[in-house]
């Protein structure tokens, strides 16, 4: 069996055995390194009563504390299904540049997880947005960003280079 097919395998599987214990929906994602798996793991909204517990996202913060850095650079991440706008955010926070899936959008919205409306709100501007938004101290906050860049001599070159 090809490598990739033997990855995405196990992350199918976790999305099966996640219906017999009804932990969260049917996903499952692996996290894998020069062809190690740094992490395996399912959805588990519904045990966590966590929303943000998503096989991707459990994946990445387990893979993350495995090798003691939030920069997974050089992974490849194997998931049951295309992930979620969330998912493919933090996908991208954690540097991941290649993703197999199963499962398109449309075979999640079939199956009851659609998320084409966070798409397209996420598409509008943040006025726009069915959720209400409203700045408030923005003076106060800033000062946060201010006190960040100041301790940090060197942050722009860490920024650009990806060690921050």
């Amino acid at each position: 069996m090809e490598i990739h097919e033997k990855f995405m395998q196990r992350a199918i599987g976790l999305a099966e055995a996640n219906i017999k214990t009804m932990d969260g929906g049917p996903f499952g994602s692996v996290i894998v390194r020069d062809g190690k798996v740094l992490s395996a793991e399912q959805n588990t909204v519904t045990r966590d009563c966590d929303p943000t517990a998503h096989a991707e996202i459990n994946a990445i913060r387990a893979a993350s504390k495995k090798i003691g850095k939030a920069d997974l650079s050089g992974c490849i991440l194997y998931t049951s299904a295309e992930p979620c706008p969330m998912c493919l955010s933090a996908i991208y926070w954690s540097n991941i540049t290649q993703v197999y899936y199963g499962n398109t959008k449309r075979d999640a919205e079939w199956a009851g997880f659609g998320d084409e409306f966070i798409t397209e709100q996420l598409g509008k501007k943040i006025e726009d947005q069915k959720i209400n938004f409203e700045r408030i101290l923005a003076s106060e906050a800033i000062k946060a960003f201010e006190k960040w860049i100041a301790s940090e001599p060197d942050f722009k070159e860490k920024i650009k280079d990806g060690s921050m």
